[in-house]
Order: structure tokens, then C-alpha cells, then sequence
């Protein structure tokens, strides 16, 4: 099938960094492994940072112009995709490209991690989010990214176009380093925590880390910090000197092997949409203790692969830890489940598969809406 796919969020080539643009380059990997000709519609970003309506206007004239290149450009070529996937929409980034080049072609059109906060309905983002609403409702089939954002998107989205798809990850990398070398737990227990120093949500999530740790002086801990950025200094500040060690930002090829070196992923994962790395370390063989935040619930298996507490509730967090930290060879066995627990459900392989049936429903919707039309 040759499918044409664009990420109006942040493209697969933004300079950045992010689990956002991970998700979707893996969203192709499914794809093509499954045999599909992907090709990259657009590289527009759609997202803008103003909750400004001349802004949001001027991304939608931008946009438009796009769709406009891009429909020239297939009708000179003669190339005609059999479907349009767009990877995450919200009222900041809404998709004014697919739904045109949809209907333009007979296309269908397919939405992967849509989010929707309705309390932007109305305010500096009402334009932006009309749009995302306006691709939903077009949408032959919408997927969300975890359980949480169903309620929200059922007032637009009908059940028959409307799916839950787990975010996955190409986990061989992590199984291959867990197989050959996790050691068993050890005294102190080794700690690592991921994620980008940026100030808002990422730096809070430093800051709950930080205040949990601080109620647990006297056990043994060591932490490791991978990750870098504007905030760096401050939250390094936060820590212990004695008991953390920072790595900075690391390449994604050296992750494997640091998730392995260590006993527990600690992440508070505030406002996070899942934790790619909760993923990662899970794959590695690695535990988590994490926030119990959106998606997070979704790809861990509370009491089984990790414990969560609420979402910035140091307290809570911290008595997790203290009953690993206490226990190490609980975090042995947390490992263990985790590492199975990707492999039976969150691999590039079940992903692809979860592609595979969002695309069907989408085919046979717009099948059955050309028929009624």
C-alpha cells in the first residue's frame, strides 16, 4: 500500500530531539516492515507556540499553500497514494493538509495520536482547535495514543472510526542488551532517570524526583541523569552531588546499555503523554517507578513491572522507592516482568499489527461513507 504520511506536531526531520518525533520515525518503521510504501507527504509544521488567532490564521494560509504544492506535484508525477496518515494533531498543530489532500484524491484519511482538551473550545486556541476538530471529524479512522484521551475524543469521533493503539517501540536493541548483560540487583540500588532539561513539565518532573529523593537521606541510592538542555544547571542543583552522576545527553545507540547498567527507571512523568523511556527501560529489563500521569498506566503494569503514585505526589513516590531501595531484589523481579511485558505487547512487530487494523478500519470507512455519499 503507498501511504502518504506527515506529522503537523513536529516533522521526522526536526532538529529536536523528542519521544514525539521517535514515535512517529517508528510509526514508519511498522510500517514499511510490513511491507507499505511510505512517503513523506510534508515536513510543514503546523504547530505554533502563540495562543494568537492571526498566527494560528497565518499557519492555516501556509498549510493550504502546501496541500496546493504537494497536489500539483502528485498530478505532474502521477503518484496517488491508497491512503493519508497524519501522526498527532491537537488544537496547537492542527492538520489543515491531509483532510484536503483527502478529499481532493478520494484519499482515506487516518489520525494517529489525536489529542483533544475541550476547555480550548473556546479562548486564544478556539481557531486552532476547530481545525483539529474539523480533521476529526473527517477522519475515516482516529487512534489514541492511550486510554485516556478516548473521553475527549468521543464527542467528535464515532466509535466506529475510534481506537485505543498502544505506543511501541523496535525493542531488539534493549532485549539484546538485557539477555547478554543485566547483572542482578545491587547495594546501593543504581537509579537512572531520562528526559530533556527544559523548563515547564520536564523540569517539574526533575523537581518531584528531587523532593522524593531528599525523604530517603539515609538509604542506598545512587543516580544516574541523562539528558541536557536550558534547565540543566537548575535541576542539577537539585540533586546531591555525592550520590548523582550526569551524563548529559546521550545518542539513542548508548541508551541500551545505560537502562541496563541500572536497577529502576525514576520518572514522576509529569504531564507526560507515556514516557518513551518508560518503554525503553522496561525493554532493558529495567523496572520503573513513575507517575501515574495519562498514559503512563497503559504501558506499565502497576505492581508488576513498576509502582506508580499520583502524578506529583513526592511523598507517594518516594515510598516506592523505599520499598524497592529496601528490597533489591524486588527490582529484579520487576525487571524480569517488564522486559516480558514489552515483548508480549509493545514491540515494533505489535505495533505494526495495530497499524495494520487502524488502516483497515479506515479503508472500510471511507468505503462505506463513498457509498452513502
Amino acid at each position: 500500500m503507498k501511504i502518504a504520511f506527515t506529522a503537523p506536531m513536529k516533522p521526522l526531520d526536526h532538529p529536536v530531539p523528542s519521544g514525539d518525533r521517535t514515535m512517529g520515525r517508528l510509526i514508519v518503521k511498522a510500517l514499511e516492515s510490513n511491507g507499505h510504501d511510505v512517503r513523506i507527504a510534508s515536513t510543514f509544521r503546523s504547530w505554533r507556540k502563540e495562543a494568537v488567532e492571526a498566527v494560528q490564521r497565518d499557519a492555516r494560509r501556509e498549510a493550504l499553500a502546501e496541500a496546493d504544492r504537494i497536489a500539483l506535484d502528485w498530478e505532474t508525477s502521477g503518484y496517488r497514494p491508497d491512503l493519508f496518515l497524519t501522526y498527532h494533531l491537537y488544537h496547537k498543530a492542527p492538520d489543515w493538509i491531509g483532510p484536503v489532500l483527502s478529499d481532493r484524491f478520494g484519499l482515506p484519511y487516518t489520525v494517529v495520536e489525536a489529542s483533544r482538551a475541550p476547555k480550548r473550545q473556546t479562548g486564544d486556541w478556539a481557531f486552532g482547535f476547530a481545525a483539529a476538530d474539523h480533521a476529526l471529524k473527517r477522519a475515516d479512522a482516529v487512534a489514541a495514543i492511550h486510554n485516556a484521551d478516548v473521553a475527549c475524543l468521543r464527542p467528535v469521533v464515532d466509535p466506529e472510526r475510534l481506537q485505543v493503539l498502544l505506543p511501541f517501540l523496535d525493542a531488539a536493541p534493549f532485549q539484546a542488551v538485557a539477555d547478554s548483560a543485566r547483572l542482578p540487583a545491587s547495594v546501593p540500588l543504581k537509579l537512572i532517570a531520562v528526559g530533556m532539561m527544559r523548563e515547564g513539565d520536564k523540569q517539574r518532573s526533575f523537581e518531584v524526583l528531587a523532593e522524593a529523593l531528599e525523604k530517603l537521606p539515609r538509604l542506598p541510592w545512587q543516580l544516574t541523569l541523562i539528558g541536557d538542555g536550558p534547565a540543566r544547571d537548575r535541576i542539577l542543583a537539585l540533586f546531591p552531588p555525592d550520590k548523582t552522576t550526569w551524563l548529559g545527553a546521550l545518542p539513542p545507540t548508548r541508551l541500551p546499555d545505560q537502562y541496563a547498567a541500572h536497577d529502576l527507571l525514576v520518572w514522576p512523568a509529569i504531564r507526560e503523554a507515556f514516557g518513551l523511556a518508560l518503554l525503553e527501560a522496561q525493554a532493558s529489563g529495567t523496572g520503573v517507578i513513575a507517575g501515574d500521569t495519562f498514559g503512563v498506566p497503559d504501558i506499565v503494569r502497576d505492581g508488576e513491572t513498576g509502582f506508580l503514585s499520583p502524578e506529583g505526589d513526592a511523598g507517594a513516590f518516594a515510598a516506592n522507592l523505599k520499598r524497592v531501595i529496601e528490597d533489591p531484589g524486588l527490582a529484579d523481579r520487576l525487571g524480569h516482568a517488564a522486559q516480558v511485558h514489552i515483548a508480549e505487547n509493545h514491540t515494533l512487530t505489535a505495533g505494526a499489527a495495530r497499524l495494520e487494523e487502524l488502516m483497515r478500519r479506515a479503508i472500510e470507512n471511507h468505503r462505506q461513507r463513498a457509498l452513502n455519499s
